[in-house]
């Protein structure tokens, strides 16, 4: 089996809504097998062997309390024997062992499940966080593909079928075997009674073989349809203003409820192959059960076997029959958490496109020149976005990007920060090719303010503090003044300690991106790009924010990505993009007086604002 790819555990800690750490979580230990020819359970078992103490505690108490178990009918033949039959004993004695022998299977039985339950929930927390983990890793265009639906239900349904099934399977392997021992006892007993008893378990092993082969199919329609719903549910939610907006309710009801009756047809699809076998693996043991009282009830009857003994085989029969009545339960959960193993595996064997090359080195002392030569660039949908692509910018410049939509501005804030590679030519900082950097030292030194700007539901203290949790109260409120945000932060009921709603959406469109420039503002990037930061805001607060911009921006190389000629005035320089090229270079002055297409390109944006 290959080596886990971590060996040591990992700590992290969760921050409260308010600030914090509200606790810590020790994290997987391993990761699952990246040898895909393997099994999906061996893949998965790094993973349940990462918790062998509490896995193996839970397995060796559950085999004692079910061999405890196992010597319950043997005591009890023994006292009805020795008891009622000879009078060779006496009955408190008998009933004391019999008290005792249960008090223990129970006491093990107790701590076996909480072992278990324990190991179940770790290995649960271990895969979601290995999902999530990776998740983190993979690269845009992994995102620009996938439905988040689809990912909530791997990171929730899945697991939780693949957890119930490593944890629990084990202890129904351990019920067999127990069945072994129950059989032994049977042997022990009367051979022939024994045997006669085991007739119908072959007809049981061809039936579970059958119940698997069907369940797997419609195991994984199952799953798939459940991500189905959970995607539809996850784009009502978050797209509800549109959705009200067009008055588009009664479509999206309808949109849910053909998904959730494609669930239905499955779940009913599943439930009728459920009723077709498992009356078969929970009645051919009652089969045996019934040559057993025949049979036996005739040796009984003739002097041959005894009240005790037949007593104590019929329960032993019970034990032996408990692990093939739970055959079809193991077989769909089997069946189900294969189905589920596998579309997890389809998320975590996913390569990210953006890596670090080996030998990969941190940017340190970054003076922020930035150069873009013959770059060419084209999204996985095969749109060529940029194409020879050429501009140099001076460490502390600030130079405006302006064109037509779709001519590549954003595009080229995506490609500094590596969240997409180039299709052909180099990006560096400093004479430092972007693919031989550390993709953490690369981001931290290059700040992004989007025109969409998210928040999280936690406080606005915590959201400007995101890229640096121990800043300062001082910080981040000298953050806000410097983004114009202090302000209206103060006047709210709680002031920083204001928790805001699902993306910040109890804050207006300007407010959100106060915020967010504050939040980029207190990392203090040496290079810093603002996307249209300031679509959202009004001109008065967008001047405000500008003075307060202007000595943060000295010393300071900046991409301006601007629609507005008062975004334009914030740069030395503009670079006219068209067709995904430069193909003007000059100041704000020099490019009115000399190029057509600039005065049309800031016609354009003009027009479409009012």
């Amino acid at each position: 089996m290959p080596v886990p790819l971590r060996s040591k555990a990992t700590t992290q800690n969760f921050s409260n809504p308010l600030g914090g750490v509200r606790s810590s979580y020790e994290g997987p230990r391993v990761e699952i097998s990246r040898d895909r020819t393997l099994s999906w359970w061996r893949r998965i078992l790094p993973v349940i062997a990462s918790h062998r103490f509490t896995f193996g505690t839970a397995i060796g108490l559950s085999f004692v309390s079910l061999v405890f178990q196992t010597l319950i009918p043997n005591l009890l033949n023994g006292a009805i024997t020795n008891v009622l039959v000879r009078h060779s004993a006496a009955l408190h004695v008998s009933v004391i062992e019999i008290l005792l022998v249960g008090l223990a299977a129970g006491i093990t039985g107790i701590i076996s499940r909480q072992y278990v339950f324990q190991t179940a929930y770790n290995v649960e927390a271990d895969l979601r966080t290995l999902i999530y983990e990776h998740l983190t890793w993979l690269s845009f265009s992994f995102y620009d593909r996938v439905q988040s639906g689809q990912l909530i239900s791997r990171a929730n349904s899945d697991i939780r079928s693949v957890q119930m099934y490593a944890t629990f399977a084990p202890l129904i392997v351990v019920q067999c075997f127990i069945g072994v021992i129950a059989f032994g006892f049977m042997l022990s007993i009367n051979l022939v009674l024994a045997l006669i008893a085991m007739t119908v378990m072959p007809i049981l092993y061809v039936v579970g073989i059958k119940m698997r082969r069907v369940m797997f199919p419609i195991s994984w329609i199952t799953q798939a349809r459940l991500a189905d719903v959970a995607t539809i549910v996850d784009e009502n939610i978050n797209g509800v203003r549109v959705i009200k907006s067009f008055a588009q309710e009664e479509a999206e009801i309808n949109r849910l409820a053909d998904a959730a009756e494609r669930v239905a047809w499955a779940y009913i699809k599943d439930a009728q192959i459920r009723g077709q076998w498992s009356p078969w693996v929970q009645n051919l043991p009652q089969l045996g059960l019934a040559l057993v009282l025949t049979f036996g009830g005739l040796m009984v009857i003739h002097g041959h076997l005894g009240v005790g003994a037949i007593l104590a085989f019929n329960a032993y029969l019970l034990m032996l029959q408990a692990p093939f009545m739970m055959l079809g339960q193991l077989v769909m959960m089997g069946q189900r958490a294969k189905a589920s193993a596998e579309r997890i595996f389809e998320v975590l064997d996913e390569k990210s496109e953006i890596q670090e090359r080996p030998g990969a080195f941190d940017l340190d002392h970054v003076k922020g020149e930035l150069d873009f030569k013959n770059v060419n660039f084209a999204y996985s949908n095969g749109a060529e976005i940029l194409k020879d692509f050429t501009a140099h910018i001076e460490p502390g410049e600030t130079v405006a990007l302006v064109g037509r939509t779709g001519s590549g501005k954003s595009t080229v804030a995506r490609l500094v920060t590596r969240f997409y590679d180039v299709s052909d030519g180099a990006i560096e900082i400093d004479g430092h090719n972007l693919r031989d950097l550390t993709l953490t030292s690369l981001r931290s030194n290059v700040g992004v303010v989007l025109d969409e700007p998210f928040l999280f539901s936690i406080s606005i203290r915590d959201n400007i503090a995101y890229g640096q949790p121990e800043a300062s109260m001082e910080a981040v409120m000298a953050a806000a003044v410097a983004a114009n945000a202090h302000e209206f932060i103060a006047q709210l009921p709680e002031g920083y300690d204001t928790v805001v709603g699902e993306r910040g959406y109890t804050l207006s469109g300007g407010q959100r991106q106060r915020i967010a420039i504050a939040r980029t503002l207190l990392v203090n990037p040496p290079i810093l790009i603002l996307d249209d930061a300031t679509s959202a805001i009004d001109v008065h607060v967008e001047a405000e924010i500008y003075r307060a911009l202007r000595s943060l921006l000295k010393n300071r190389t900046t991409i301006v990505i601007a629609h507005r000629i008062s975004t334009i005035a914030l740069a030395s320089r503009v670079l006219l993009l068209e067709d995904g090229r430069v193909v003007a270079n000059g100041t704000h002055e020099q490019l009115l007086a000399t190029t057509p297409l600039y005065s049309q390109v800031l016609a354009q944006t003009t027009s479409a604002e009012q």
